[in-house]
């Protein structure tokens, strides 16, 4: 492991204040150079489609390059660097079931979370409208949601949050947790919350046993993809809504799924793999 060629970097707080600080000084310089452009070219970027997917790719790139620059450069002497190799194909016939899986069972817990109420009501209705704005054009939120958010995010959560804390000492089980609920609280709404960590939960399984980054970033934007044709052609998120099946149905067919490509998966995975 001290030979190989990615470093064996750990995650701390101050590893967590270089990520918070890195996304501070991108969304601050995006900022910035809207209200220069508004001043002197009298045009608002802030309306124009693309200005959330570019704000958003500043604010993630500059998060992990502090980290890559402060922490890992500063410990390891290496430049931060991730396994993205491809695994054998049956190992792909076993994930992508499994997620499937895990995705209908966090729909229907999901869904028990209230969208009414003195709390809810307000909270969902401005979640909603914020998501809305998403939809207005399908290119943008696919980039966005398909491409930039799986890759960036499954970096930070999985590739430096999750790897960081292994390599701390934390056990690979809390380790996966602890980066799936972080994961969740970024989400910023406990129904994305509940999703967010049962499916990281998934993400960070097969990220520590395959050692692919890319693995969970195929993962990651698969669930984003079919999420995102709900809403498209659908009209909502919900796969009991828009194919009209009882929600129970969706937790009964997604325990099946998951249950069993989750054995599948464990077994095919028993030994534990170096990552070199």
């Amino acid at each position: 492991m001290e030979n190989s060629k990615y470093p064996k970097f750990t995650f701390t707080w101050i590893g967590g204040v270089a990520l918070v600080v890195g996304l501070f000084v991108g969304t601050m310089a995006v900022s910035l150079f809207s209200t220069f452009w508004k001043v002197v070219f009298k045009e608002n970027l802030e309306l124009k489609d693309w200005f959330l997917m570019v704000a958003n790719s500043v604010g993630f790139l500059t998060a992990i390059a502090f980290f890559d620059f402060f922490i890992v450069r500063r410990t390891t002497q290496k430049k931060l660097n991730f396994n993205l190799s491809s695994v054998n194909f049956s190992t792909y016939l076993l994930i992508f079931p499994m997620m499937a899986g895990m995705m209908f069972i966090s729909e229907f817990i999901a869904a028990q979370i209230p969208t009414t109420g003195p709390f809810f009501g307000d909270f969902y209705e401005y979640f909603t409208q914020l998501m809305s704005q998403l939809t207005d054009n399908p290119a943008v939120m696919i980039i966005m949601t398909v491409i930039m958010a799986p890759i960036f995010e499954e970096i930070i959560f999985r590739g430096i949050i999750q790897k960081g804390l292994i390599n701390k000492g934390v056990e690979p089980w809390k380790a996966i947790l602890y980066a799936s609920i972080i994961f969740g609280v970024v989400h910023g709404n406990p129904w994305q919350f509940i999703s967010a960590v049962m499916l990281g939960c998934v993400l960070g399984l097969v990220y520590h046993k395959t050692k692919s980054l890319l693995m969970p970033i195929l993962l990651h934007a698969f669930n984003n993809l079919t999420l995102s044709l709900l809403v498209l052609y659908g009209k909502d998120e919900s796969f009991a809504k828009v194919l009209n099946i009882s929600e129970w149905l969706v937790l009964a067919v997604g325990i099946v799924l998951f249950s069993l490509f989750y054995y599948l998966f464990m077994k095919k995975y028993k030994v534990h793999y170096a990552e070199m």
